[in-house]
């Protein structure tokens, strides 16, 4: 049973709403619109940054805040806006393990993208789908808000070096790729940016942690094992199940 009174309901994108890399199933939008006609304001919170986060989209649900770069973006009302991004010294310290690794890397700008990795990773289906930034150099990025490293010559002892190095690390084994942070920003503290604190959340990976863990209603979409006992429920990764549950939060009121 819902028991929640939160009227702000918070969605990851990929692997929670978009199985498919570029679109939500019609089931799951009709759902979301329900949700909202029932009053929840609807957040959007994505790894994404907010440039690869509306094609998915497609223009649904425009009056609704966006999060992106696990927290480093924010688009309210349509204009994106830089929270955090790496320092000189942590991205000095990230490029130093990236050339030690010779890894391949995806770095984003607060709206243009730089890329080192290989050319058919499937990382670039989700990049820039509109073709509204440009692809350009490291060096010609006025900041770097995000850093996905796609390829090294051994990633599980890359994260394990940046970790150590105090970098925020999400290594995805399932993708094989690795995540970095600025600073201590996550989707939770974006979200607290924005003055909200109380809220329900769905998600479905570590990145989803800490918004799951202070959600009043939260709903794991699969079964990664770093989120056990987090989630107040959990359902199956398909737009049934998903859509399902969303129609329970909406008639919960």
């Amino acid at each position: 049973m819902i028991i929640s009174p939160a009227r702000t309901t918070v969605f990851d994108i990929d692997g929670t709403l978009c199985f498919d890399g570029r679109t939500i199933d019609p089931r799951i939008l009709a759902a979301l619109d329900a949700c909202e006609r029932a009053g929840h304001e609807l957040v959007f919170a994505s790894a994404r940054p907010i440039r690869d986060l509306l094609p998915v989209l497609e223009g649904a649900f425009p009056g609704s805040t966006l999060i992106g770069g696990n927290g480093s973006l924010v688009s309210v009302g349509g204009r994106v806006r830089m929270r955090a991004a790496f320092s000189t010294a942590n991205l000095a310290k990230l490029l130093a393990e990236i050339e030690r690794f010779k890894a391949g890397y995806l770095a984003d700008g607060p709206w243009d993208y730089a890329y080192t990795g290989p050319a058919d990773h499937p990382i670039l289906d989700r990049v820039d789908q509109n073709r509204v930034a440009r692809r350009v150099d490291l060096t010609e990025l006025p900041a770097v808000v995000k850093l996905l490293v796609v390829s090294a010559a051994d990633l599980p002892a890359f994260a394990a070096s940046c970790r150590a190095l105090g970098l925020s690390v999400n290594h995805h084994v399932e993708e094989a790729i690795v995540d970095f942070a600025p600073g201590t920003t996550d989707k939770r503290e974006a979200l607290l940016s924005q003055g909200i604190d109380h809220y329900n959340a769905f998600g479905n990976d570590i990145n989803d942690l800490t918004l799951l863990q202070h959600a009043r209603h939260a709903v794991r979409v699969g079964a990664h094992p770093a989120l056990d006992g987090v989630a107040t429920t959990t359902v199956a990764p398909h737009p049934e199940a998903v859509a399902a549950e969303i129609l329970r939060l909406a008639a919960a009121g």
